[in-house]
C-alpha cells in the first residue's frame, strides 16, 4: 500500500509544474488530427456540426488523471485558430490541475476545447499561463443532433471529452493552461510567440496540414457528409 502511494504521489507532483523539456509537437498535432476525426465520425454523442463549425479555434489535449486520496491530472496538447487566410500553424500547450478525490487508479482522457469567442482564443493567444473558468468562462458543451438547432454559445469555451470510447461533454474548470515555448521553438525552427502563431501570422508547417484537413474535412451526419467552411 505505501509503494502504491508513492506512486500515485509521484505522478500528481508532475502534474503541478510546468513541462522543462519540449516534446515532438509533430506527434501531439497527428493525434490531435485522430482525435477531431474521432469525435466527427459520432455526431449522434459528440460535438454537435454547428458548434464545430461556429468555433473560433480548438484546444484539443490528452490528459492523464491519476488519483490516490489526492486526485491529479497533466498532459500536453495544442490550440489552433480560426483566422481570415483559414486555421492558423498549432500552439502547443500543457495542463495542469490538482484537488481531492478518492478514486484509485489512473485514467487517460482526450478532449477538445471548442473556443467560442475571440476572447477565449486571445486567452490562448497571450502566452504564459491561465486557469480554465477563472477570466474565461468554461462549461460542459451540448452533446449530439438534439442539440443541433439553433445552439447559441454559453459559455466562451465549451470542453468535451473521450475516454475508453464514451463521447460527453465535461466541465474542467480550475485545470491550468500553460503555453509550451521550447516545443514550438522546436517545431517552428525559431523563437516563436503563440500570438504569432494563433493570428495567421506564420504559415503552418507542412507537417500541420494532416490537422488542418481534419479540421476541414466532412461532419457525417446520417450518412451525408457536410463540409465545414474552411
Amino acid at each position: 500500500m505505501a509503494s502504491k502511494r508513492r506512486f500515485f504521489l509521484l505522478v500528481l507532483s508532475l502534474f503541478l509544474v510546468e513541462p522543462a523539456f519540449a516534446w515532438d509537437l509533430q506527434k501531439t498535432v497527428n493525434q490531435a488530427a485522430t482525435i477531431i476525426r474521432r469525435f466527427k465520425q459520432m455526431p449522434e454523442k459528440s460535438i454537435p456540426r454547428s458548434v464545430f463549425q461556429d468555433a473560433r479555434g480548438f484546444a484539443i489535449l490528452t490528459v492523464i488523471k491519476a488519483g490516490f486520496i489526492f486526485s491529479g491530472r497533466g498532459g500536453t496538447g495544442l490550440v489552433v485558430a480560426k483566422t481570415s487566410k483559414g486555421w492558423s500553424g498549432p500552439s502547443a500547450i500543457s495542463v495542469g490541475g490538482v484537488g481531492f478525490g478518492f478514486q484509485i487508479g489512473v485514467n487517460a482522457t482526450e478532449f477538445i476545447l471548442v473556443l467560442n469567442t475571440p476572447e477565449a482564443v486571445e486567452a490562448f493567444a497571450k502566452g504564459g499561463n491561465f486557469n480554465i473558468g477563472g477570466s474565461i468562462s468554461a462549461t460542459a458543451g451540448p452533446i449530439g443532433r438534439t442539440a443541433e438547432a439553433g445552439v447559441m454559445p454559453m459559455a466562451a469555451i465549451y470542453t468535451y471529452s473521450q475516454s475508453q470510447g464514451i463521447f460527453g461533454g465535461i466541465s474542467i474548470e480550475g485545470t491550468a493552461i500553460v503555453e509550451a515555448p521550447d516545443t514550438n521553438r522546436e517545431y517552428y525552427k525559431r523563437e516563436v510567440s503563440p500570438s504569432e502563431i494563433l493570428s495567421g501570422k506564420i504559415n503552418p508547417p507542412p507537417g500541420a496540414k494532416i490537422l488542418i484537413d481534419a479540421l476541414q474535412a466532412p461532419y457525417k451526419e446520417e450518412g451525408k457528409e457536410e463540409e465545414f467552411d474552411k
